[in-house]
């Protein structure tokens, strides 16, 4: 499935990166993107290229941290109609929540989970790795993004409770905790920001019920302009949450989404893919993913992805990448940006 990011996101990444000079039209032409075709609030840039950008920001600067420089005030604009849906929501919670949900809008490739425990309120952010593997600097600049967004429309300078990334500590740790404004921990299970429940749970200035409910249509009508196929959207997301529990069948995510096995392949088909299409797409992709955590032995890894036995397991990565678990953790590992531009 071919993933993309927004030009208006995009816009906000060359702003930043042409504030502290730059050439931001040279940068994105050679990480192949068209700068012309960014004025076209419509346009998506395949997802992949967004990482490409960050990985040449990272070479011509000289500087791994050059997300850390996103811009000290909130670009409405960034988030697109979500920015306006994310202000009209009650409090800070029912926002992060809206992203959430419409977070496609802005892009595909990735997911926020928004989870209460105790008195923190704990937002985790993934960034799916296609073909490259997603530069520490791109995680830094949404993340920082979305943390001054949240301020600014609240109306508040709130201390974050935490910040948690899944990567070892660098060299420069105080740059992390300048820039969030709080402790930073290194080698989390996954990129969290942590916020006191009671400032999330705090009223919004800009919150408004009747326009909350025009946006949350205007966002509706925005991913039917974007073609999104649903049915293979749903029955991904059906997929990888029921890997764990083995090889998922075709008539079990056909029941789950309310359909017959016949509908389930037809509406397939329509949308140019199959089920059999999805599950190793989708066994793909995770695996990458989860080649790159060193605490998961490669027994666990096979269990996740649904394998009966690692020989399989062994056999799929062959075929996706070429070589073995082992050696394709063993490149993951190394996290060399660099060898990809």
């Amino acid at each position: 499935m071919k993933r993309t990011t927004s030009s208006t996101w995009m816009r906000s990444i060359a702003e930043m990166l042409g504030s502290h000079g730059l050439d931001a039209r040279s940068l994105f032409a050679d990480a192949g993107i068209d700068p012309d075709a960014l004025a076209d609030p419509d346009h998506r840039v395949p997802f992949d290229r967004v990482s490409r950008v960050w990985a040449l920001a990272v070479e011509r600067s000289g500087r791994p941290t050059i997300g850390l420089a996103a811009p000290g005030t909130a670009q409405l604009g960034s988030f697109d109609v979500l920015g306006y849906a994310m202000m009209s929501c009650s409090n800070l919670l029912g926002a992060m929540q809206r992203l959430a949900r419409y977070l496609r809008v802005v892009t595909e490739g990735g997911e926020v989970s928004v989870v209460q425990r105790g008195d923190e309120c704990r937002v985790a952010f993934e960034l799916f790795c296609g073909e490259l593997p997603v530069p520490d600097a791109r995680y830094d600049f949404d993340l920082l993004v979305f943390v001054r967004f949240c301020r600014w429309i609240s109306g508040r300078d709130f201390r974050l409770a935490g910040v948690e990334l899944a990567r070892p500590a660098p060299g420069d740790t105080e740059a992390y905790a300048q820039a969030f404004g709080c402790p930073v921990r290194f080698n989390a299970e996954r990129h969290e920001l942590v916020f006191a429940l009671a400032d999330v749970m705090q009223p919004l200035p800009t919150s408004n019920a009747a326009l909350a409910g025009v946006h949350d249509q205007l966002l509706g009508e925005h991913l039917e302009r974007m073609g999104r196929q649903e049915t293979t959207h749903r029955a991904r997301e059906l997929i990888r949450v029921r890997l764990p529990d083995g090889e998922p069948k075709r008539e079990l995510v056909a029941r789950e989404l309310h359909m017959s096995e016949r509908t389930l392949h037809r509406r397939l088909a329509d949308e140019g893919t199959s089920f059999q299409s999805l599950l190793d797409d989708v066994r793909q992709e995770l695996a990458r993913r989860y080649l790159g955590q060193r605490r998961l032995t490669l027994a666990q890894t096979a269990y996740l992805l649904g394998f009966a036995d690692q020989s399989n397991f062994t056999r799929a990565c062959k075929r996706w990448f070429g070589s073995s678990p082992g050696l394709v953790r063993e490149r993951s590992l190394q996290r060399d940006v660099g060898a990809i531009v």
